[in-house]
């Protein structure tokens, strides 16, 4: 594995543990400080994600392109932008990380590093859900991508905040997400069972945005091998 892609493989592993430990503390907190008002747990664990994701866009972007979900990397080799091969390495790293985020916010908090979830996600109402979540996912970044790439980070942030309340499913919307709160019985949790219909949504859900996207608006801009969330003059900037 070459240096550039090992750099990029980390990244995907780093942010997207961080977008668990943001997912999965902020719900324990949330959850402990609402005193039984689940609305209020609900709407801290929105703008934690919401903001928290955005931030690890902008942070990891023009790294690895900051994708911290197997069915965006899957629609981006898709349209040709990350080549076949990384597709599994973004993956593994993705779940990875996925699993050491929740363990780490799980320390934070005192509670077992690993514990199979409890709360049921089932029904044709949530799976629908997730369909629609990253379907709009999805549109979300081909649509921003095209025409203000530099808008990508907020746009997804605000997004999965509005995706939180609008979806039966409280928005999902990634593969790697999904099995990782499956090992935390906490207020973001989701019973193991309840995974497979889940990604099988959220994958359905991605392809329908993809086609859709390419046909709507075909012109994609081309940066090397992926889509980069910040322009080169910002990234030699920095």
């Amino acid at each position: 594995m070459g240096r550039d892609l090992s750099r990029r493989c980390a990244a995907e592993a780093l942010g997207t543990a961080f977008l668990l430990a943001v997912v999965i503390g902020s719900g324990i907190m949330g959850e402990r400080l609402a005193a039984g008002n689940l609305a209020i747990a609900l709407l801290a664990n929105t703008l934690a994600t919401g903001t928290g994701l955005a931030a690890l866009i902008l942070t990891f972007g023009s790294i690895s392109g900051a994708h911290f979900n197997p069915a965006v990397s899957l629609a981006d080799a898709a349209q040709g932008n990350l080549p076949w091969r990384i597709v599994p390495l973004y993956v593994v790293a993705q779940v990875g990380g996925g699993f050491v985020g929740v363990g780490v916010a799980h320390a934070m908090f005192g509670v077992p590093i690993f514990t199979a979830a409890t709360q049921a996600r089932t029904g044709a109402g949530q799976v629908l859900g997730e369909f629609v979540a990253t379907f709009g996912l999805l549109a979300t970044i081909s649509g921003t991508a095209r025409t203000r790439p530099t808008a990508v980070p907020f746009a997804v942030g605000a997004y999965i905040s509005a995706a939180y309340w609008f979806t039966s499913s409280t928005s999902f919307a990634n593969p790697a997400v999904t099995l990782a709160r499956a090992a935390s019985d906490t207020f973001a949790g989701i019973r193991p069972a309840d995974t497979p219909a889940f990604i099988v949504a959220q994958l359905l859900g991605a392809a329908a945005a993809t086609v859709t996207f390419g046909w709507l608006v075909p012109a994609l801009p081309k940066v090397h091998d992926r889509v980069e969330v910040l322009p080169k003059r910002g990234r030699d900037a920095a």
